[in-house]
């Protein structure tokens, strides 16, 4: 477990960094040490409980139907835009790889269709952007700031809600 250093007052006392009691070690004249070695919590008499790993915890999380729901409603989203959006590239590329008499035709002056296609890739692109930061913000913010803020619950200790 690693060691830090804590300034309690006149003298230092080892800390473990990963104790969820971590500030709340009393600091009239007791060290770490003396406040735990009886398995006692805090100044307040609380019984210490054990205190999960990062990974215990977040491996709960994972496998939460909270956290399966946000990565399917992020998936949902993702994979179908993504292939759109590849398509969509791809059929501008191969036309003008393939097709150039098409792509050189004319549609207004000196514009032609493959510069029409080519501002409409980043017309597409800001597009896909505004679509998936609407997405994230309805399907998919507030179940993912709750799973945080459970996660952290956790981390310190404390229960989730």
């Amino acid at each position: 477990m690693e060691q830090v250093d804590k300034q309690e007052g006149t003298g230092v006392a080892t800390t473990p960094a990963d104790d969820p009691w971590y500030e709340a070690v009393p600091s009239a004249g007791v060290t770490y040490e003396e406040a735990t070695a009886h398995g006692a919590g805090p100044a307040d008499g609380v019984p210490r409980q054990r205190a999960h790993s990062a990974a215990e915890i977040y491996l709960e999380v994972q496998r939460s139907p909270a956290f399966q729901e946000v990565r399917r409603r992020y998936r949902r989203f993702v994979f179908p835009a993504t292939l759109a959006f590849l398509l969509w590239y791809l059929a501008y590329v191969v036309a003008a790889t393939a097709a150039p008499g098409l792509m050189a035709r004319p549609v207004a002056g000196a514009v032609n269709v493959a510069m029409i296609a080519g501002l409409g890739q980043f017309l597409t692109t800001f597009l896909l952007t505004w679509a998936y930061a609407r997405h994230a913000r309805l399907r998919r913010d507030r179940a993912a700031l709750e799973l945080r803020w459970d996660t952290q619950e956790m981390t310190r200790g404390v229960a989730p809600r």
